[in-house]
């Protein structure tokens, strides 16, 4: 999966969830159907695909690039 961005130790690419939820899936959806990827990590990335930052978000750990 070269240049492939993908959730923090998984093979799931972040792209996946952006596609999930344009097809009117939950995030609990998504979740359930990949349980290797963490909630922490994927409502950062939803967060950082926004464009808000972590500082919006005191108390959080920024995600790390896997």
């Amino acid at each position: 999966m070269g240049g492939t961005l993908v959730f923090q130790k998984t093979r799931v690419p972040a792209q996946t969830l952006l596609d999930y939820l344009d097809d009117g899936y939950s995030i609990d959806e998504f979740i359930d159907m990949f349980p290797s990827v963490q909630r922490e990590d994927a409502e950062e990335f939803l967060r950082l695909a926004r464009g808000q930052s972590h500082e919006d978000h005191p108390g959080r750990e920024p995600a790390q690039a896997a």
